[in-house]
Formats: C-alpha cells, structure tokens, sequence
C-alpha cells in the first residue's frame, strides 16, 4: 500500500487524478487542492438541477386569483371564497432552493487502499465535489459523520464558502482518525431522516460493508429526498494478487487472519465472493429508489462524477419530457 508521501499530489492534463491524502497533508491544502479540481473540472454539472430535486408544485403560499376550469380543487382557498363570494385558489410558489444533507461513514475501514488513494481519501474527494457543486449558488449543506464508537455529529445545513470550508474540515477530520469499531450505519440513517426536515437532496458515503439492513432506512429516506449512494471501492477487496502469504488485519473489529494468496482456488472464491458481495449492494441501492456511484481507488474518480451527473440529468430531462408528454395528450 502506497504512503502518503508517496502518492503524487492531484495532478490535471490527461493524468489520472488522486485525490489528496488524507493523513499526512494540512488540511488547508487539501482542501484548496480539492476546490481547484472540482471547480475546473465540475462546475456547472450539478447547477440547474432543482428541476429533478422538487417536482411538481411547490409548498410555499404564493398568489390568491380566481378558479378557473382545470384547477386542482385542493388549491381552493376557502376563507378567501367566503370572504369575496366567488371561487379564488391560492397559487403555490416552487421551492427553488436546495438543501444538502450528507451522511459519512468514517468507519475505520475507509482507512485503507492500495492504488492511487485511500478510500478515505474518495470519501472527501465525495463530500467536497457535492458540496462546492451544490453551494456555489447560494444552497444550503449539511453533513453528519459517524464513527466507529456510535457517536455521530452533525454539522446544521448553512450556505456560504466558510460553512462549507468548516464542514469539509470536520469530514477530514472524522476520517483521518477513525475509531475502531462498526459504524451504525442504519441508525445514522434514521437519525438524518428526522434532521432533514425539507425535501433535497441526501448523499450517503460509505463502503456499505455493514452487515446490518441499511437498506429499510435508505428505503425510506428515498421516499422523500433524492438519494445518491456514493460507494468507495479499493481493487484489493474485489480480488487477491499472487504475492505469497499475507497476514491481514480487520480494522473495525481487530480480528488477524493469515492468508496464501498463492492458492489458484482461494483467490477465484475470493473473487468470486467478493463479485457477489458487490452486486448485492448494487442490487439493494437499486431497489431502495436512490441513485449509485462507486469510486474506485485505482480510477479517475472526477471523470466517474462527471460521467453519473451527466446520466443523472439526462434521464431526469427524459422524464420530465415523458411526464409533459403525457400530460399534453391527456
């Protein structure tokens, strides 16, 4: 596994990125470092995107005018009818303001990679691309952290570059010393639903190595919010090099295990489990309704943003053109 000092800083011009290690930089400069790649690589994808986060009619009071055939009867302002004996609906204003809310599972697993970053590092490589995307026009972020101890903190949903700066460094800070233990990740879940109290948009960063059913309590925040599930992957949990014994060390529980990797057998059930573990997290995001982003260690992480938003407002556009559509012919 590669030390901090030996990954190369983020690089642009062609060259794969890395995100900025976590341990062993100043978080100053991580953070600049961060804010400059996401700005000239980003900007502008995630802008304008309110359309697929708030469908439909707002819920904020907006213009009283008199019914007209077609309205929506639920509309009708009845203190208003009495008063002026004539049939008047109150118009509603769309809330065009977004909140942000992120759930960061600061496991100590996360501490770990074995190509061009650590999975901590994609982490808040993560959190920092939501965050400078969705606050550069004045919306509202906030974050909760959990650790390994059961101890979650909550950073209150604010807008500005300073908020935003001060939540980034309470994220690095939860991941660059995590606690050993298991996250409760179905519990921190829960908890975020009864803070988000407005509908927006909900992202939740994790390896999703919870044995535990995260996937009822992201079943239901799905219901309200527009979810994005950002999964961090390193290639050494997917399969095994040939490179003799190796001693391996569980960093939530403690537990060592001594493994040969020279065993053909091993290595392809390995594979093979890992490759079903995998698509049985996929499976779970998919059914709960949120959306699926996996950074790799060993991958451009900016490129893959840039490829799941450029999908994610296609078909957002796909459906609000179906939905016109329909509406039209109706």
């Amino acid at each position: 596994m590669p030390t901090p000092a030996e990954r190369s800083p983020m690089v642009s011009g062609g060259l794969t990125p890395q995100a900025p290690a976590v341990a062993g930089t100043p978080a100053a400069e991580v953070l600049r470092r961060l804010e400059l790649a996401v700005t000239r690589r980003l900007d502008g994808l995630l802008q304008g995107d309110h359309r697929g986060l708030t469908p439909g009619h707002g819920s904020d009071p907006g213009e009283i005018r008199r019914y007209q055939p077609g309205d929506d009867v639920r509309r009708i302002d009845w203190n208003v009818t009495a008063r002026l004996r004539d049939t008047h609906v109150r118009d509603t204003v769309a809330d065009r303001e977004l909140e942000t809310w992120v759930l960061v599972d600061a496991s100590a697993s996360l501490a770990f990679g074995s190509a061009l970053a650590e999975k901590r590092d994609l982490a808040l490589a993560g959190v920092a691309a939501v965050s400078f995307l969705t606050t550069r026009t004045g919306n509202r972020i906030g974050a909760l952290t959990a650790d390994g101890a059961g101890h979650t903190t909550m950073i209150p949903a604010r807008s500005g570059r300073a908020h935003t700066h001060a939540l980034l460094r309470q994220v690095l800070t939860a991941v660059e010393a995590p606690v050993a233990g298991r996250v409760d990740l179905p519990g921190s879940m829960l908890r975020l639903g009864a803070i988000a109290k407005r509908r927006g948009l909900i992202v939740v960063v994790s390896d999703f190595l919870d044995p535990a059913d995260w996937a009822r309590p992201l079943r239901t925040l799905a219901l309200r919010h527009d979810v994005v599930c950002l999964e961090v992957v390193d290639p050494l949990e997917l399969a095994l090099p040939a490179v003799g014994t190796l001693n391996l060390l569980d960093p939530e529980t403690g537990a060592e295990l001594e493994v040969r990797t020279d065993d053909a057998g091993l290595r392809a059930r390995y594979a093979e489990a890992a490759a079903a573990q995998r698509a049985r997290i996929a499976a779970q995001i998919r059914q709960t309704g949120a959306d699926h982003l996996q950074l790799r260690t060993d991958r451009d992480w900016l490129l893959d943003i840039a490829r799941f938003v450029s999908r994610r407002r296609d078909r957002i556009d796909s459906l609000s053109r179906a939905t016109a559509h329909q509406v039209g012919v109706s």
